[in-house]
């Protein structure tokens, strides 16, 4: 006890020049290679958007839970690291600059003829997809 008193008693509160530390150029050090088969992203509003929930439902809702890692950067970051580069690419979604309905209907098309998208970007859109009517030929394959 008196080795933690001596101690305590050789605490200053003077401000002690700290010498930073340089973080070595070493390979060991850089993550970047880890870090391509990732994902980075933000909360939007992390007052009411729970971190530890959204790391733990992505990977479900993904379908890949047990093949990927889930890290909390901080208060409003986050990181998924896949272990196979395909379910990283099946992650996909329209790009929003490309969420028109041109496009929609040229992907659409790709498939069959399009009879008609339930899309108007002036409204609401409250699902993850779009729903197209599509016509084609039942005796050949999609």
């Amino acid at each position: 006890m008196a080795n933690i008193d001596k101690a305590l008693m050789a605490l200053s509160l003077e401000e002690e020049e700290d010498t930073p530390f340089v973080m070595p150029s070493d390979p060991k050090y850089c993550s970047s290679e880890r870090n391509v088969m990732s994902i980075m992203g933000r909360t939007l509003n992390p007052e009411c958007q729970n971190m530890s929930d959204l790391i733990l439902d992505m990977p479900r809702k993904w379908q890949v839970y047990d093949r990927v890692r889930a890290v909390a950067l901080t208060k409003d970051r986050f990181q998924f690291i896949f272990k196979y580069e395909h379910d990283l690419e099946e992650i996909r979604n329209i790009p929003l600059n490309y969420y028109t309905e041109a496009a929609i209907y040229d992907l659409a098309d790709l498939i069959a003829e399009v009879k008609e998208i339930a899309f108007d970007p002036e409204k609401p859109q409250s699902k993850d997809y779009v729903r197209v009517k599509v016509n084609f030929d039942v005796s050949q394959p999609v």
